[in-house]
């Protein structure tokens, strides 16, 4: 980082300790929740769309200040200290080239969803003299695990990113300064920062976001041809295992394209596993095909029971309390308020409705060993316990 970036990182430090004032580049979902929630901590943020409309939005959700930016400046009143980059994934590494180029001074930060992609086209702008060395290294990219599967400022929440890992990807190269502020806007926003190699980053998310998005899609698409009388039979789990396949097509064709690399060996891993499956159920009767789909399931089990539990903790097994309400307000409050007086914890809770009764099935996960005092209070209470 260059002096008057150094200099500028210290005068333009705040009340939580991100160098001031913050512009957010783009009031998409992201962008206006990260705005929301530096602005109820306190921080001075403004805000650049190229969308009007979006603009506005976010204005109007106190997610910050609209700020002008053309070819010719900004009307900005302070050159900003921290710029985060909030831009579609296709323009991320150009917004960040240009914001590193226009503020000599400010540390920038990106928030896409991939991380190689980014950073080399950062190193690119160094390459053809676009970006002098020093001023790549006031670039640090950073993933927010968080999100919906909706879209827009009108989705935005200060909350989103409360206890969601915040990965920030630094290079050899990357200033100290640059790290810390991405490392104060995670926890300002009470994400938890996580720090990986950009590589390892997006190795990681074509597994656990990337490829259960692409299964969700894949299931769902199933669903456009089936009879309405079918549907009517479904449940939570398949209300589960496409609920993210409402997200954004036009934002995804930009994720998955950016990390097709890291993507198509998961695929593969995943084409694999299918078409065992279907050599076995082509003759489900012949010897060890039912061991076959047992250890199918099996290893399923064993891959769910990796995936962490409450508040990032080692998975753990909970009992659950199934409990019938009525399709009536105020009976799950009602519930809650019982479950509270048995001075039980709740530490899951799920709601299915009963197809064709307008009644709901509460399900409480609670620890083991206290299941039992649970039924009895709850049953004592009155509550139909199942």
């Amino acid at each position: 980082m260059s002096a008057p970036a150094e200099s500028a990182a210290k005068l333009g430090d705040g009340p939580a300790g991100i160098p001031q004032p913050v512009l957010v580049r783009g009031t998409g979902l992201l962008g206006a929740s990260i705005g929301i929630g530096l602005s109820a901590a306190g921080v001075d943020v403004r805000l650049h769309d190229p969308s009007p409309a979006a603009l506005a939005v976010a204005a109007d959700i106190r997610a910050g200040r609209p700020a002008r930016l053309d070819a010719e400046g900004d009307d900005l009143d302070v050159a900003p200290g921290l710029v985060v980059v909030a831009a579609p994934p296709d323009v991320t590494a150009d917004v960040v080239v240009d914001s590193l180029r226009r503020w000599p001074a400010a540390v920038v930060v990106d928030i896409a969803s991939v991380k190689e992609a980014v950073a080399a086209g950062v190193r690119a702008a160094v390459d053809d003299g676009r970006l002098a060395p020093q001023d790549a290294d006031r670039y640090l990219g950073t993933h927010p695990m968080a999100g919906s599967e909706r879209s827009g400022p009108v989705a935005a929440r200060g909350t989103l990113f409360t206890q969601a890992p915040w990965v920030l990807c630094p290079t050899d190269t990357t200033h100290p300064g640059a790290l810390a502020a991405g490392r104060a806007l995670a926890r300002t926003l009470q994400a938890t920062p996580y720090r990986m190699a950009a590589r390892a980053h997006d190795e990681s998310v074509a597994l656990i976001s990337h490829l259960p998005q692409i299964a969700a899609s894949l299931v769902a698409s199933r669903l456009q041809d089936t009879p309405d009388q079918a549907l009517a039979l479904a449940g939570n789990g398949l209300r589960d295992t496409t609920r993210i396949a409402a997200s954004d097509p036009q934002l995804w064709v930009q994720i998955l394209s950016g990390n097709a690399g890291r993507i198509v060996p998961a695929l593969h891993g995943l084409r694999a596993d299918l078409d065992r499956l279907i050599r076995t159920l082509e003759d489900p009767s012949a010897p060890g095909a039912r061991l076959d789909m047992a250890q199918l399931i099996a290893e399923g089990n064993a891959g769910r029971a990796r995936v962490p539990g409450k508040h990032g903790a080692p998975p753990q097994a909970f009992a659950v309390v199934t409990v019938i309400v009525d399709d009536a307000p105020g009976q799950i409050a009602a519930l809650l308020d019982e479950v509270g007086r048995t001075d039980v914890n709740v530490e899951d809770l799920r709601l299915e409705h009963a197809s064709g009764h307008r009644v709901g099935m509460v399900e409480i996960s609670v620890l083991p060993g206290r299941r039992d005092e649970l039924v009895a209070a709850l049953t004592a209470a009155g509550w139909k316990v199942v």
